[in-house]
């Protein structure tokens, strides 16, 4: 991929692609998303304003370059809510180890693809869960339900949900699942990568963003990984990255030219990753305020929270407040901050505590429900979650009953291309698209 992020770099150039990875969709994706309320159940819906509310997971994991065991448990991490999510957005960061090899040589997704499959057996573990609640209350008052049907509905669970995109640059990779009764109503999906690490435009340090619309609602995510340093100033970095990836970050246009191009002309955006801010006090300052758990403090000289406050970066941007302690740097295998008893290797740089990982957003219509941490200890960073509830725009059935009778005949040979590929359970999708 390195080459291709040089010569955007070099050339200017702003584009979205459809190369990425995706589960095989069973049923075809409806012409202009026509809507029917009576067959979304699941979403809270307002007929007289065009309203729904789906709920939105969203998490960043910088998992330093250790590959995951294939029985990693990650149930702490999706134990966010008692009810499945319609919409879960899953970033990590350092997958794979930013050495020159991995950097510029080619793509291995080997990993990412176990990201996928671990993420795919716990959020439908987590769906026949909710499930089986259901119906063992429903068993309660009618004890009907016989072993075969109950294995048929295992079976079906299994497929409760569906990746809708999945893309990976070096290390940095971001997942994207839903409802598998959802996937009818998602069109025009795309990613943008923006390379912001060696020479300015490699991709050890940037952004893989994602986007789709829902019904009638864009929705962009923006996994990041900026520029590390704790030393006064590098701050400055960090804000230059988030310009470099807001004004490289691009997507087609669709075939009406209606379609939003940038970051911020979606009407719901949610940044994630490891975006590397410091708290700028002395370390021996910041160590003590931890060890009293003294988080007000600690925040008032949180490095991101100054710069949203400024608006030196991502103006009109917010964050939910945080509760938790800081998710950087942690001693391997231990809940003992780095730096306070284990030393490291001779010549390794300390590294203070610090909220490095975070989830921002922008937008009308979105709102947090819940910002907070977990305990897995595969790597120095903890991991951060939270819960949104989004506002999705829908058509009127009326409109729904004009579009059928006007469009159907007329557009029913329109299909998406699709090329299969040979693994099992995803295919890289090429969808055609006129772009600006």
């Amino acid at each position: 991929m390195w080459p291709t992020l040089v010569a955007n770099k070099i050339f200017k150039k702003r584009l979205g692609s459809s190369d990425f990875i995706a589960d095989f969709p069973s049923f075809k994706e409806p012409l202009l998303g026509i809507v029917d309320f009576d067959h979304n159940p699941k979403f809270i819906h307002n007929d007289h304003k065009g309203t729904q509310k789906c709920k939105v997971f969203v998490s960043t994991w910088n998992v330093g370059g250790i590959a995951p065991e294939e029985d990693l448990n990650i149930d702490d991490l999706l134990e966010t809510c008692n009810e499945t999510c319609d919409i879960y957005i899953l970033g990590f960061q350092e997958i794979v180890p930013l050495k020159a090899s991995n950097v510029l040589g080619s793509e291995n997704n080997d990993i990412s693809m176990k990201w996928n499959s671990i993420i795919r057996e716990a959020l439908n573990k987590k769906s026949y869960k909710g499930g089986k609640d259901q119906s063992d209350g429903e068993n309660l008052q009618n004890n009907s339900l016989n072993e075969k049907e109950n294995s048929a509905k295992f079976c079906e669970a299994q497929h409760d949900v569906q990746c809708i995109i999945s893309k990976q640059m070096v290390g940095i990779f971001i997942s994207v699942w839903t409802r598998r009764d959802l996937y009818p109503f998602i069109r025009h999906p795309s990613v943008s990568c923006v390379g912001c690490g060696i020479m300015g435009c490699l991709g050890n340090k940037g952004s893989v963003s994602v986007r789709f619309q829902l019904h009638e609602t864009s929705f962009c995510f923006v996994c990041s990984h900026l520029a590390s340093g704790g030393r006064e100033g590098d701050e400055k970095y960090r804000n230059s990255n988030v310009t470099e990836i807001f004004s490289r970050t691009s997507f087609p246009r669709g075939p009406l030219f209606d379609l939003p191009r940038t970051i911020l002309d979606h009407d719901h955006v949610i940044l994630l990753g490891d975006l590397n801010y410091r708290i700028s006090l002395p370390e021996e300052t910041t160590r003590f305020l931890v060890e009293k758990g003294d988080w007000d403090s600690l925040l008032e000289n949180d490095q991101l929270k100054m710069e949203l406050m400024s608006g030196n970066t991502m103006r009109g941007w917010h964050e939910g407040t945080i509760k938790f302690a800081p998710t950087y740097k942690y001693c391997p295998n231990s809940d003992i901050y780095y730096g306070c008893f284990y030393q490291g290797k001779k010549g390794e740089k300390r590294r203070a505590p610090a909220w490095c990982d975070r989830i921002v957003w922008h937008g009308e219509g979105l709102k947090q429900v819940q910002y907070t941490r977990t305990e897995s200890k595969l790597s120095d960073h903890r991991p951060v979650k939270a819960l949104f509830t989004a506002e999705v725009t829908v058509l009127p059935k009326l409109m729904k009953n004009l579009q059928s009778l006007f469009l159907s005949e007329r557009f029913d040979q329109i299909k998406t291309p699709f090329e299969v590929s040979t693994t099992d359970d995803f295919v890289r999708t090429k969808r055609s698209s006129f772009r600006l």
